[in-house]
């Protein structure tokens, strides 16, 4: 009877871990923007293509998918994922056009990249997406990575 409530005590641990450990990627930028308004916090916007992109197969096994880059991201970012998948993985056309319009906007020419911005809002009512600073895959896990990110952060 001991080993059913331990073993049960267990699971709840850690499906409550899982839970917390998870992270919202958003892929539609107003959605995101307005949580990054909501929330005073910078987006971090990932460049990739995640269905043939090997460095950022890479990044994402690496680090994003790491407990430590996990903590970092809930307290620090709001997450955009900016996906440009091969032919094979659906995606809406609006999804498409924004992400190549942001491709464009951030002169992104290789992936993974990661541009950390600010929305600010215009007088016009418009958003303008102030930028941080950029970052790609970097060796040395997710502390070398976050501490970098973070730099960039505090040099805003």
């Amino acid at each position: 009877m001991k080993t059913i409530a331990l073993f049960t005590m267990l699971v709840v641990a850690q499906l409550s871990f899982a839970q917390k450990a998870t992270l919202t990627w958003y892929t539609d930028m107003n959605e995101a923007t307005a949580v990054a308004k909501k929330e005073n916090k910078p987006m971090m916007l990932f460049f990739t293509g995640s269905d043939w992109c090997g460095w950022c197969k890479r990044l994402q096994k690496e680090v994003f998918n790491t407990p430590e880059f996990q903590a970092w991201a809930k307290e620090n970012v709001i997450l955009v994922e900016l996906d440009f998948p091969s032919a094979a993985v659906p995606q809406t056309e609006a999804i498409k056009t924004q992400n190549r319009a942001l491709q464009q906007q951030f002169a992104v020419r290789g992936y993974p990249t990661c541009w950390f911005v600010k929305p600010e809002k215009l007088s016009d009512g418009k958003i303008n997406l102030v930028q941080i600073g950029s970052k790609g895959y970097e060796a040395g896990g997710p502390v070398n990575w976050t501490t970098g990110a973070g730099m960039l952060l505090k040099g805003n």
